[in-house]
């Protein structure tokens, strides 16, 4: 069955280790874009970020970022969004403060950051951001609470890194304080946003309003929180870099990252699947 539809998470997915895109991916993308397929980033990263990947590819599609949080083209008139409350923000931020764990704000336009000294490689983490272009503002201060009180923000997702043996507790205080927000388990980190935010419902909704169903939809993703999405579409792809649950739950396992998996995956599932204007022509001549 055709499908009309392709949902591409980001990180270790189409972008490489050393963080960029390989020749072999943006020859791909212009290869299934012929075949009249909807093209989508479905990521962690904040929307300008996504935004600039996107236009090295020529994608010109809605955008999900921000964990599903945020649908757009363009940031200034966003099809979808759903942010943590200023107040809600403020007092999360409060019991994350009294934890050893790094936390950044990822507004839309721009990030705020603690300057808490945990470990060297969670401040690395969070301080070398690969999703960071040079035009979106990165600030740090000492304390993000403090900061908060003075300029409320209504948060799509609070990103958070802490110690491992911190996660659970860290986690089950955040729940048990607010019913209203979802954490999720991202790569060793864990993004807090408003309930129901994901970023398999907001493929859902964005397929749905292109007129497409699910099982319409190619999905490739590497992470435990793409795997909501690679199970719910038609065609769930898991990238060879992936954890073993993720590949396990996948229909289909292409090459890691670093070996063009989208490439040879996208050649390999499309070739057979033909435009739909090349359709239409072969209708009128067969009439």
């Amino acid at each position: 069955m055709s499908k009309q539809m392709l949902a591409l998470n980001i990180d270790g997915t189409l972008i490489r280790t050393n963080g960029r895109l390989h020749p072999a991916t943006k020859e791909a993308i212009e290869y299934v874009k012929k075949k009249d397929v909807y093209i989508t980033l479905v990521t962690n990263r904040h929307f300008r970020s996504a935004q600039k990947i996107a236009k090295s590819l020529n994608i010109d599609g809605k955008l999900i970022a921000h964990s599903g949080a945020i649908i757009a083209d363009e940031i200034d008139e966003p099809f979808l969004e759903k942010r943590i409350p200023e107040e809600k923000t403020f007092n999360i931020v409060q019991i994350l403060e009294s934890y050893e764990c790094n936390i950044r704000i990822l507004h839309e336009k721009y990030s705020i950051g603690n300057r808490k000294k945990t470990n060297s490689t969670l401040l690395a983490k969070t301080m070398i951001h690969p999703s960071d272009p040079i035009f979106y503002p990165v600030q740090f201060v000492d304390s993000l609470s403090d900061m908060l009180m003075d300029e409320p923000v209504s948060a799509p997702v609070i990103e958070v890194y802490c110690p491992n043996e911190q996660k659970e507790e860290l986690k089950q205080t955040i729940e048990n304080a607010f019913p209203s927000v979802d954490i999720i388990d991202a790569g060793g980190k864990m993004l807090i946003v408003q309930n129901g935010v994901s970023k398999v419902t907001s493929l859902a909704i964005l397929a749905a309003d292109l007129g497409f169903k699910m099982e319409d939809v190619v999905a490739i993703g590497h992470d435990v929180d793409d795997l909501p999405m690679i199970e719910l579409a038609g065609l769930g792809v898991a990238m060879g870099n992936a954890p073993q649950e993720v590949k396990q739950k996948a229909d289909w396992v292409t090459r890691s990252n670093d070996e063009q998996g989208v490439a040879y995956m996208i050649k390999e599932y499309f070739r057979k699947q033909q435009s739909k204007d090349f359709l239409r022509r072969l209708h009128i001549k067969k009439i």
